[in-house]
C-alpha cells in the first residue's frame, strides 16, 4: 500500500476526526517506527509500526449508531460535573465519538461512530451538509425577523466578537403556533457554537427548545428520547453516498 497521512490512519483506527488526530500528533503522542511523528508525516499501514501512547494503532471495524439525546446530557465525551455524556447512554463497546455537538440543553439526533473520515466530512465547514432542527420560540414571531434569519445576520460570540451566519431555511411549522410563539423548522449548513440561541436573542425571540431531527440524509424518525440503535444498511449507504465517504470494511454490530 502507498503511505498515507498519519491523521488519516489514526482516524481509520477510530481515534476521532482527522482534525482531532492532528492534535494527537501535534502533542507528540504518535510515533512511527519508534520516532516521534509530526503533522504532515506519512506511514505505510502494512510495513510501518504506528503507535499512540505506546499502543499499536490498528484499524477497527466501523460502527455507526444514532441516539436521541435528552436535555441535560453532554454531547462530548468529557464529563461536566455529574451530568451524563452521550457515551454513557450507549452500551455498545469500543471507541465511539459523537459527530458534531448539541449543547447540553438541546435535544435530538446525535451520530456516534469510530469512522473518522465520515466524521470529518459531516463536521468540516467546507462540506456544508444540512442539519435540520425543530425550534420552539416562546415569543411573537415577526415575518421580518424570519427573513433576516434566512439571509444571515451578524451575531456576537461569548467574547463579544462579531461573526456572520450563513443563509438558512426557516419557516413556521404547519399548525404549530404556541400562543404568541411557534415551532420553527430550521435547516442550516453550519454549526457555530450556540448558533440558534444566539440568533434568537439577536432577533428578540426567546428560544425555549431545540430538537435536531436530521443530519444530512439521516432522520431521527420515531426513535424515543434516550434510545439508540445501529444505523440500518440503507441509512448507512445513503449517508455515505451523500457525504462521499468511502467504507472499505463491514460495519460491526
Amino acid at each position: 500500500m502507498p503511505p498515507e497521512r498519519l491523521q488519516k490512519l489514526l482516524a481509520a483506527a477510530g481515534f476521532g476526526s482527522r482534525r482531532a488526530c492532528e492534535d494527537l500528533i501535534g502533542a507528540g503522542r504518535v510515533r512511527v517506527n519508534g520516532a516521534v511523528a509530526h503533522i504532515g508525516d506519512k506511514a505505510d499501514p502494512v510495513s510501518d509500526r504506528v503507535t499512540l501512547d505506546g499502543v499499536a494503532v490498528e484499524p477497527e471495524a466501523p460502527v455507526y449508531i444514532m441516539l436521541n439525546k435528552p436535555r441535560g446530557v453532554v454531547s462530548s465525551l468529557r464529563a461536566q460535573g455529574d451530568r451524563p455524556t452521550v457515551r454513557d447512554l450507549v452500551s455498545a463497546r469500543g471507541r465511539l465519538y459523537p459527530v458534531g455537538r448539541l449543547d447540553t440543553m438541546s435535544e435530538g439526533l446525535i451520530l456516534l461512530t469510530n469512522d473518522g473520515e465520515l466524521t470529518n466530512r459531516i463536521t468540516h465547514p467546507r462540506y456544508g451538509h444540512e442539519k435540520e432542527y425543530r425550534v420552539l420560540v416562546l415569543s411573537p414571531v415577526r415575518p421580518e425577523a424570519l427573513q433576516t434569519w434566512r439571509r444571515g445576520l451578524v451575531i456576537k460570540d461569548e467574547d463579544g466578537k462579531s461573526e456572520r451566519t450563513g443563509p438558512a431555511q426557516v419557516e413556521i411549522g404547519t399548525s404549530e403556533r404556541t400562543g404568541d410563539g411557534a415551532w420553527l423548522r430550521v435547516v442550516m449548513r453550519e454549526g457555530k457554537k450556540h448558533q440558534i440561541r444566539r440568533i434568537g436573542e439577536a432577533l428578540g425571540m426567546y428560544v425555549a427548545r431545540i430538537v435536531r431531527v436530521r443530519i444530512g440524509t439521516l432522520l431521527m424518525g420515531t426513535l424515543k428520547t434516550g434510545e439508540w440503535r445501529h444505523l440500518t444498511p440503507a441509512e448507512l449507504r445513503g449517508l455515505l453516498a451523500a457525504t462521499g465517504s468511502p467504507v472499505a470494511r463491514a460495519p460491526r454490530k
